[in-house]
């Protein structure tokens, strides 16, 4: 089964497109024992003065790259919060990295907040620049890097998973490993529980033009116009559509008036999208359904029994978790309110 989970996984990923296509890796030796880079080009820190190689050394460091919004890595944010929490007073030092993949996550008062909230109190280099991305010269959204005392990569892995590997990891750089009380629990609930794989079929995508991919409303897209769309009456699986005024940038789609619609046929328990107000005042009313259907026992995190939610600030929302068995569902998403922007489905 775990064999199978990985394959699934791969083959997600391997049709997502982008940067978060080849989110699964693995863990292994350090890229021939060499020496963890610089953290120069960091634009701010946050939760810590900034900090360098040079001093670290003498520590093991875990470095952790994110992005707010990423389900992939919110999802493996239980267990780096836990491993922070657990090894601190054994000597490891937690560097994040946040390297944004949307615009919004560039704005440095929304990744202060969005972190405040998801309780990450260790040192966050915030690399807008993506600096310290191409030292490193990652490539994953999650990524972890291990550097031991003498500040040389011993390990890393890349994507969800491989958590047991990667405290055993923590463990052998802080010279406790065999005597080490049993692996820490990391409390994984709502939207950080992890994905249902086996009943995962469909792969993250993104809705603005430059990387979308299966759109379903007739004529296709328009790139960087307001046009009036149509959704199909039936979507086939993983196709999505738009339905009244929109304009589709390149990053992300804005609803330029009132009762816009989008659409998308998905097999997942869960469906998030990444979306936020745009330069509304106020908040922006929405309304989910499920085979044209409110929600009820399979509304999300972020909407009530009968599916109505409020767009604040940009971040992921968790819109359809199903309770019982997983089928090809048709979703909708109904706004109230002109101005919201959306960027990408993703599914657990």
């Amino acid at each position: 089964m775990p064999e199978e989970i990985n394959r699934r996984r791969r083959l997600l990923g391997a049709t997502a497109g982008a940067i978060a296509a080849s989110q699964f890796g693995f863990i292994g030796a350090a890229q021939a024992r060499t020496m963890m880079p610089s953290f120069d080009g960091a634009n701010a820190w946050l939760n810590s003065p900034p900090l360098t190689a040079q001093g670290l050394r003498g520590k093991a460091v875990m470095v952790n790259f994110c992005t707010y919004s990423c389900i992939n890595w919110i999802r493996s944010l239980p267990h780096v919060r836990a491993w922070a929490a657990a090894y601190r007073d054994r000597g490891l030092v937690t560097v994040g990295v946040h390297t944004p993949e949307f615009g919004f996550e560039k704005d440095l008062a929304n990744v202060r907040r969005a972190l405040a909230a998801m309780r990450v109190d260790w040192p966050i280099a915030v690399d807008n620049d993506r600096a310290i991305w191409r030292a490193f010269d990652n490539a994953y959204w999650p990524a972890l890097y291990f550097a031991d005392a003498q500040g040389k990569l011993r390990q890393h892995w890349f994507g969800e998973g491989g958590y047991e590997q990667s405290e055993r990891a923590i463990q052998q750089l802080l010279g406790v490993a065999g005597s080490a009380p049993a692996l820490v629990s990391a409390a994984a609930h709502g939207v950080e529980a992890p994905a249902s794989w086996d009943d995962l079929a469909s792969p993250e995508n993104y809705v603005g033009a430059a990387r979308t991919a299966h759109f379903a409303s007739p004529g296709g897209p328009v790139a960087n116009t307001r046009h009036a769309y149509a959704a199909p009456a039936r979507l086939t699986l993983n196709q999505w559509a738009l339905a009244g005024d929109w304009t589709m940038g390149q990053e992300a789609i804005v609803l330029d008036q009132a009762n816009g619609r989008i659409a998308c046929r998905f097999h997942a328990r869960d469906l998030h999208l990444v979306m936020g107000a745009g330069r509304r005042a106020g908040p922006a009313r929405f309304r989910v359904l499920i085979d044209g259907q409110a929600p009820g026992a399979a509304h999300g995190l972020d909407v009530d029994v009968q599916g109505a939610g409020t767009v604040t600030e940009p971040r992921l929302y968790q819109l359809v978790r199903q309770p019982g068995p997983v089928v090809d569902r048709q979703f909708e998403v109904v706004f109230a309110d002109p101005g919201v922007e959306a960027f990408a489905f993703t599914f657990g």
